[in-house]
């Protein structure tokens, strides 16, 4: 679409746009169409030097649909919706540091994320996604035919996933007697708003095709994890203090790089809600 707002600007052929000329803090219905047109475009969409509060944050991403909560961390003081991720210098790992799609475990996954940079190390932490619609698109016929109405179960408690968020968790617990943390998906998933087709299996939580065991289904996920990062699939986004991410959790994964040891990196992220994988 043509836009008259705000100026878009695509960062990679595969997905990732950045946007220019508005300021989150006050935007209008008008404004927010032509965003949100961008977001389903580009599935991640980025925004440079925003100066947001928690509760402008959490009104900004209540645009794109109600704000849900994470299941496992407390949010920030008067803020639940929002949750600090935060590596200190002394820290080795850092949150989320696998490929992923946001809380794949939960019966009804986020829509996506709005990630906020408050400190950012003077080089590194860069943030890479890949588009799902194109790991879909990309596989041959053969492999469609095998994918389309399978299922896999995704997990909370896969290695790398759980391990990143362990220190988080420790330093700002909440009550998880209640979190679903194993849920079974479509491998293929149909995105609700643009109705494309997408992958739907990431290396951070999902575990074995549902009826099968990890020894059978490993091969094929293996090859199917690998195959949605290829290099064209993906983009990559250098981060600033005051910028801001909105990726869209049912059609893109991401990986945040932990190549900043001995340095602080803090950011505030918002989730959206989203519906059951269909």
């Amino acid at each position: 679409m043509s836009y008259k707002h705000i100026e878009v600007k695509p960062i990679a052929g595969a997905l990732g746009a950045e946007i220019h000329g508005v300021n989150l803090a006050s935007i209008d219905d008008e404004i927010f169409a032509e965003i949100h047109s961008a977001f389903l475009d580009h599935l991640v969409i980025f925004f440079r030097d925003q100066d947001i509060t928690p509760d402008q944050q959490v009104a900004f991403s209540a645009r794109f649909a109600s704000v849900g909560y994470y299941p496992f961390l407390k949010g920030i003081p008067d803020h639940p919706e929002v949750i600090e991720v935060r590596k200190e210098p002394e820290d080795k790992l850092n949150f989320g540091g696998v490929w992923h799609t946001d809380t794949a475990y939960l019966a009804t996954p986020p829509m996506g994320s709005v990630l906020y940079a408050k400190e950012i190390p003077a080089s590194g932490g860069d943030t890479l996604f890949a588009n799902l619609y194109l790991a879909y698109e990309t596989l041959s016929d053969s492999m469609r035919l095998i994918l389309d109405g399978r299922r896999a179960v995704n997990s909370s408690k896969k290695g790398d996933a759980a391990v990143g968020r362990q220190k988080s968790v420790e330093e700002n617990p909440k009550d998880t007697s209640g979190v679903q943390t194993e849920s079974i998906h479509p491998v293929i998933r149909t995105h609700p708003e643009t109705g494309r087709k997408a992958l739907y299996v990431n290396r951070g939580h999902t575990v074995c095709f549902e009826g099968a065991s990890r020894e059978e289904s490993e091969p094929i996920l293996e090859f199917l994890f690998d195959h949605a990062i290829k290099p064209e699939f993906t983009c990559r986004f250098q981060w600033e203090v005051g910028s801001i991410a909105v990726w869209d959790n049912r059609c893109a994964l991401h990986y945040p790089l932990n190549d900043y040891h001995g340095h602080r990196r803090v950011m505030h992220r918002v989730t959206m809600e989203g519906d059951i994988p269909a």
